[in-house]
């Protein structure tokens, strides 16, 4: 009778493997707080509005807002390259407007008009520009891990320097396809980086009932893949974690997870009451750590005054009314539009 085969020694882990360097908090000028400021800005009130054009019924299916997030894809995506890829969820509005895209194009595809960025068949959730570099907004929840690593090899097999930039949730992060992700980019050295928006909720379940591990920059660990946490309510830690991140994933090292601590103000969609928190916790967040409060701090100690600021808020609300006045008086599809973009046929 053959006899079963030893079993190995565990091996102790090895102590000295390359990790990245902490990173340090980004030093910003005065002219970068301020164009930090107008994204952030940009965002949540543009956020707003599309709540508003919710509840107005101007806007259909889900909607999830990013309002108390904003710092985390400003941070990040301000230090992109033209090279660069980005990719991410179905709370996604903020992100698409970072790559470039007019909010006019974004708000008209909310409202499902010919004139959106998707012809209008994307909605909330679906947005995609490949000449903005932005491929999605994806409803399926991890799905878009698993592209993001496509596109990061895409990358490498083109040898265009570009990094993925892959966002998902502390919800996605308990998928297992984003583990087949994560194996396969680490073999492959894929210049991933792996962005977890941990906003402390997946839909109404805390990440710590979710999760059972709750450090979900561990999470790459089996996989060899690094990891950092960072403080996602900071727009210049943020930078300064995308500095890193970069310089690790460039230099050819592989994967890397920055798992981003944040937290979202309104419910998972907009149709949520968020009864799983109380007002209290909310707004505890809101006094102590807003992303924007936080900036508008250190613009005041850098002499721009209160005055100053509130010329950027009319900037800001300007270009956001006038997005919600395009989108409601451009027109909706033709109907013929239904056939096209389904099927590409190649001769």
């Amino acid at each position: 009778m053959a006899k079963a085969p030893a079993l190995r020694k565990a091996e102790p882990p090895v102590p000295n493997r390359e990790r990245p360097d902490e990173p340090k908090p980004y030093e910003a000028s005065k002219d970068e707080l301020i164009e930090f400021y107008k994204q952030m800005l940009l965002i949540r009130r543009f956020e707003e509005k599309a709540g508003q054009l919710y509840g107005l019924g101007l806007i259909g299916g889900f909607c999830h807002l990013y309002i108390g997030q904003e710092a985390v894809a400003v941070g990040l995506q301000s230090a992109l390259t033209e090279k660069d890829s980005v990719i991410t969820g179905y709370r996604d509005h903020g992100h698409m407007l970072l790559c470039g895209i007019p909010p006019q194009d974004v708000m008209a595809e909310l409202t499902g008009r010919a004139a959106g960025i998707s012809k209008g068949k994307g909605g909330s959730m679906h947005m995609f520009s490949v000449e903005h570099k932005f491929y999605g907004g994806h409803g399926i929840v991890g799905a878009q891990v698993s592209l993001g690593t496509g596109l990061g090899f895409s990358h490498k097999y083109k040898g265009d320097g570009g990094v993925c930039l892959a966002y998902f949730g502390d919800g996605a992060a308990n998928q297992g396809q984003v583990y087949e992700s994560f194996n396969m980019a680490e073999l492959w050295k894929l210049p991933v980086i792996y962005v977890i928006e941990n906003n402390q909720y997946a839909m109404g379940t805390s990440v710590n009932r979710a999760s059972a591990e709750d450090q979900l920059y561990r999470r790459g660990e089996s996989f060899r893949i690094p990891g950092i946490q960072v403080d996602g309510m900071d727009v210049l830690a943020c930078r300064g974690a995308a500095e890193e991140a970069l310089a690790w994933v460039r230099a050819g090292k592989g994967p890397i997870i920055l798992e981003m601590k944040t937290y979202r103000y309104r419910g998972h969609s907009m149709s949520d009451p968020a009864k799983y928190r109380s007002r209290e916790e909310v707004q505890a967040v809101r006094d102590k750590s807003d992303p924007i409060e936080h900036v508008k701090k250190l613009l005041e100690e850098k002499g721009v005054t209160e005055s100053d600021l509130k010329v950027v808020e009319q900037q800001i609300r300007k270009i956001v009314n006038e997005a919600a006045d395009f989108a409601e008086q451009t027109p909706e599809p033709d109907a013929a539009e239904l056939y096209t973009d389904v099927l590409v046929e190649k001769y």
